[in-house]
């Protein structure tokens, strides 16, 4: 897989890719599963639902949100890098209403008013800002009106002002595109692109957030 943004840290593969997962939990000292569990929990999966999961990955939270969804729900999974496929369709095999399609999400997508929910987590903050706002507009198009957009992803903060753990972490970890992304009205930003009555949680603190977004235009 080529790095279309080699800068960023969402484009993943080889090694990396290939233990996503594990890597994950290490790094989280043990704490991801709950935690992803519990964001999931607070998107009020439907039976039915449809659901675009943007950036998809291994298929991990894909298999969480199937287990809310009866055979009449659905999950369309996004993703470019092979050896993160090739894992969600192990983890997913058991489950026909959910499938992994090769797709740049940053490219236009052949959905449109289709999905009930778009889900994005940890990977808006990984590219340039008007990547982002390409991303957004294919959620928009996706989703039917009423639609929800779902992105699990830092939350706004000032980077100055955090704790020095908390700077040196982001410092460490992080791309050079996500110090920007911590900046930005992201509630202004999906209003522009016809998203409003918004709701959000927050995690760790305030660092992390789940914000909702409703289509509405």
């Amino acid at each position: 897989m080529c790095a279309y943004y080699p800068e960023s840290k969402v484009e993943v593969s080889g090694f990396v890719a290939k233990h996503y997962d594990k890597l994950m939990d290490f790094l989280t000292f043990g704490s991801y599963p709950a935690f992803i569990k519990k964001a999931i929990r607070l998107m009020r999966i439907k039976p039915t639902d449809k659901i675009l999961d943007f950036g998809s990955g291994t298929g991990r939270n894909a298999c969480l949100m199937n287990k809310d969804l009866s055979e009449n729900g659905e999950i369309i999974g996004l993703d470019i890098s092979e050896e993160m496929m090739a894992q969600f369709r192990k983890k997913c095999s058991k489950f026909p209403n959910v499938k992994i399609v090769e797709a740049r999400i940053d490219e236009e997508l052949p959905y449109k008013n289709y999905f009930d929910k778009a889900f994005i987590s940890f990977v808006l903050h990984g590219f340039p800002q008007d990547v982002r706002e390409r991303i957004i507009e294919n959620a928009a198009r996706a989703l039917k009106n009423r639609g929800e957009f779902f992105i699990l992803d830092y939350n706004e903060f000032s980077l100055k002002d955090a704790p020095l753990y908390a700077r040196l972490a982001f410092k460490l970890i992080e791309c050079p595109y996500a110090f920007d992304f911590i900046e930005k009205d992201w509630k202004k930003i999906l209003r522009s692109h016809g998203f409003s009555d918004f709701g959000e949680h927050r995690f760790f603190g305030k660092y992390i957030r789940l914000l909702k977004g409703i289509k509405t235009e």
